[in-house]
């Protein structure tokens, strides 16, 4: 590739249409129309917990790279800690199959908990982890990624994904599909628990937080070149919608795609409600992403209110973490904390101990002083309810869940997809 090539940004996005195929794979094209003869090539896609344009993007990529005489086309699959998706997921989320896909090599899973797997391409130093969390953090931590991305294994990387708001790394996308979305679990412990101790309320649809800072900074140790195909994108009735794509410079053109994402994803609503009724949106099957719905509503729901999240086929609170979030509940973070302080197991697992606190939100002191979750969240999904009180959620059958009981309720709101887009109040005042 020519020096500069993976550093420029190219690409158009629109609020009010969305892309079309043949703008999508003009992008790509002229994306990739710099990649050498015989170069080897890693694509890092996203898994199924996100709902994005991949299996659009990936044949088109495909087919250039095969035009440009690429030696080799593997994909590695960014599931963080989430649990492996089946050979048929895996070529449906890449496009295999729907269209034509020449040179495509090997899919491979990622195991973040596989010593032998990964590789440390270096660390942020103490003082550098200070510097970039503003203090919140003052430990050094390894750079450990999957070891398809040692140096010397591939010639060049593409990073294929969405944006949209996030609770821990404020946006979704960018360096984020490294860590954690292929990293060990140091990154991975580290920048969840980070962005809890910065607050959800801090964090969430801000694109400049601590925990892109240190994301990005750990990225810098990638060997190979990096180009990232970002995309902005929703799905209603009709299908899926693609308003922005954004390709080149991993920072560059995530920070074109928030702009779109910005517009597109976050809902004002003017004021809060008592009741939240949340229709959890199907591509979230576990409460590990289900509690989704907690972090992107949680903005609107009054002091003391509640969150109904209705989700029928969620039917377990974590594959992978489950048992760790049964033995501890969720809890407002000042008990969170507490409860890290005391654990070694958390402290070892501070990726659960995040989760715990950015489901139940935030926290307010009752009559007698003593921290309480700001809301109560009741679940209506398959999880029994046994499992549902000891995580400390409230439960409801979900077959006596009628939403017409909700709909003529001037104190709660209905959102559908809830998990997708985030609702605040208003805007943030630096971003208004």
């Amino acid at each position: 590739m020519t020096e500069n090539a993976a550093d420029r940004v190219i690409g158009q996005g629109s609020v009010t249409r969305s892309l079309s195929d043949s703008e999508l794979r003009t992008i790509v094209e002229q994306a990739l129309e710099n990649v050498p003869i015989g170069a080897r090539v890693l694509a890092i896609v996203p898994d199924k917990t996100r709902d994005d344009n991949t299996h659009l993007l990936f044949p088109m990529a495909s087919q250039v790279l095969a035009a440009r005489k690429v030696a080799q086309l593997d994909a590695l699959i960014a599931q963080g800690t989430h649990a492996p998706m089946s050979e048929s997921q895996k070529r449906a989320k890449i496009g295999y199959g729907a269209a034509e896909t020449p040179n495509l090599g090997k899919i491979f899973d990622h195991a973040w908990d596989r010593p032998e797997s990964l590789v440390t391409l270096g660390e942020l130093s103490a003082e550098r982890i200070a510097q970039l969390t503003g203090g919140l953090m003052h430990d050094s931590v390894p750079v450990r990624i999957n070891a398809l991305l040692a140096p010397g294994v591939y010639d060049l990387v593409l990073v294929f994904g969405a944006t949209m708001p996030h609770e821990v790394a404020g946006f979704a996308g960018g360096a984020k599909y490294f860590f954690p979305g292929v990293a060990g679990p140091e990154l991975t412990h580290m920048t969840h628990w980070l962005g809890a101790l910065a607050t959800i309320e801090n964090v969430i649809g801000r694109v400049e937080t601590p925990t892109r800072r240190v994301i990005e900074a750990a990225a810098e140790f990638i060997p190979s070149p990096v180009i990232s195909f970002i995309s902005v994108s929703t799905r209603d009735k009709a299908g899926l919608h693609t308003y922005a794509l954004y390709a080149g410079d991993i920072r560059k053109a995530l920070r074109r795609a928030v702009e779109i994402s910005r517009q597109i994803h976050i809902k004002y609503t003017g004021r809060k409600f008592r009741r939240v009724v949340a229709l959890l949106d199907t591509h979230y099957d576990e409460m590990w992403v289900g509690g989704k719905a907690s972090y992107k509503l949680g903005g609107i729901i009054e002091e003391g209110g509640e969150l109904i999240i209705y989700a029928p086929h969620l039917n377990q609170i974590s594959a992978t973490h489950g048992k760790l979030i049964e033995k501890y509940g969720y809890a407002p973070l000042e008990q969170v904390r507490e409860m890290v302080e005391g654990s070694e197991e958390l402290r070892a697992n501070l990726a659960v101990a995040a989760h715990l606190a950015h489901v139940a939100y935030g926290g307010s002191r009752n009559a007698e002083g003593r921290v309480v979750p700001r809301y109560k969240i009741t679940l209506a999904s398959a999880v029994p309810e046994d499992v549902c009180r000891r995580v400390n959620l409230g439960y409801m059958d979900p077959r006596t869940f009628h939403r017409a009981n909700y709909e003529n309720d001037p104190d709660t709101k209905i959102v559908e997809d809830a998990g997708r887009d985030l609702y605040l109040v208003k805007p943030y005042e630096s971003e208004s």
